[in-house]
């Protein structure tokens, strides 16, 4: 099958995020072992009690080759822009092939199926690895558990292996991308009509709160610790939401919540500025817990590595880009780089799509990766 047929067959599963990826795991895995790979399958039941699988395939012996990493998760397709089809029934038109995550990233998966397909295993001196994760759009939370207790995981860590984490770059080399943090921080109150003095407003220990986090957000802007001039923007992002909740301007409001979510950069001290806005919550008695805490990814773009990945996918100039990716969770592989179809424009969209064209080139791009590093 090519890339394009992998693609709809994938797309046509609704895996967002707060539902079960089981499906689309079942699916992939079959795949993988009809293709002549052998399964390891972890399995995990996320926050909210749904079922989530993770699959990682091997194909052909020995250590060493190539490690691919794509992740079944979409994000919600709310609203959708046709009335003609939905997000979950993927549709040609023209030279584009839209459906929620088409883009983002089982377009990716599909190339590398598609290119997998081409090598049978007597043909492969080193084996190819291709790993689908769950949850990589609300935490990495399945690159997290491959980490910790696949073994295939870790034959690749023993073997050195060349790893492609298979996000949308137009199929442009990316040597780095930012990390990803984000924490919630809660003041509570009692609800009253406001012109009683029985209701607390817990906007009032949110307030002292607010002014330290906009403290951080401009020490992020103008210090020149936390700016990096490979990434654009050069800051963090320190991204401030605030909301209390409340359905009418007469009741003191019973909640206050404030989210901070920011992009850290190699060779920043990302807890620090956690911990600094922890202890600003304590002192308020306000509740605080991290979201989401991934640190940045970085491959020397001197190195070997990124020069003979850069060759073969005929990009002289690698580049750094401002989203994370489940490579963050792998940083055991020495040799990481981001590299797939499609554009991020494209992903997360009312429209999200890939060309058949991206579709077309991935796979071969992909194939040109095995024979280099398996074959």
């Amino acid at each position: 099958m090519d890339a394009l047929g992998y693609t709809q067959k994938l797309v046509a599963f609704e895996s967002t995020s707060v539902l079960s990826n089981v499906p689309v795991s079942d699916y992939a895995q079959q795949t993988l072992q009809d293709l002549g790979f052998v399964t390891e399958r972890i399995e995990y039941d996320d926050e909210n009690g749904v079922r989530k699988a993770n699959i990682v395939g091997k194909k052909g012996d020995g250590l060493g080759g190539i490690a691919y990493f794509g992740h079944t998760d979409v994000v919600p397709a709310d609203p959708w822009f046709s009335d003609e089809h939905g997000p979950f029934t993927p549709t040609v038109k023209g030279d584009r092939l839209y459906g929620r995550g088409s883009c983002d990233m089982k377009g990716s998966v599909a190339c590398m199926l598609a290119a997998a397909e081409q090598f049978q295993g007597a043909d492969l001196k080193r084996p190819i690895y291709i790993t689908c994760t769950a949850d990589e759009e609300i935490g990495y939370g399945g690159a997290e558990l491959v980490a910790e207790k696949s073994k295939l995981y870790q034959e690749m860590v023993d073997g050195d292996v060349a790893a492609i984490i298979g996000e949308p770059t137009r199929l442009e080399v990316v040597y780095a991308h930012k990390g990803t943090y984000g924490f919630v921080a809660t003041s509570r109150g009692r609800a009253a009509h406001s012109s009683t003095r029985e209701g607390l407003n817990a906007n009032l220990a949110m307030i002292p709160f607010l002014v330290e986090m906009k403290a951080i957000h401009d020490e992020t802007e103008a210090d020149p610790a936390w700016s990096h001039d490979e990434f654009d923007p050069p800051s963090i992002s320190w991204n401030i939401g605030v909301n209390d909740h409340t359905k009418a301007v007469n009741i003191t409001a019973p909640q206050s919540v404030c989210t901070v979510y920011f992009r850290p950069m190699p060779g920043q001290d990302a807890d620090s500025l956690v911990e600094r806005a922890r202890r600003a919550a304590e002192k308020q008695g306000l509740e605080f817990f991290t979201r989401v805490a991934s640190r940045p990814l970085y491959t020397d773009p001197k190195s070997e590595f990124i020069r003979e990945v850069s060759q073969l996918a005929d990009c002289p100039v690698p580049k750094t880009v401002s989203y994370g990716t489940d490579g963050a969770k792998f940083p055991q592989l020495k040799n990481r780089v981001i590299l797939g179809p499609g554009d991020i424009a494209q992903a997360h969209t009312h429209d999200e799509w890939i060309t058949l064209e991206q579709l077309e080139g991935g796979t071969r791009l992909y194939a040109k990766l095995i024979q280099h590093w398996c074959c």
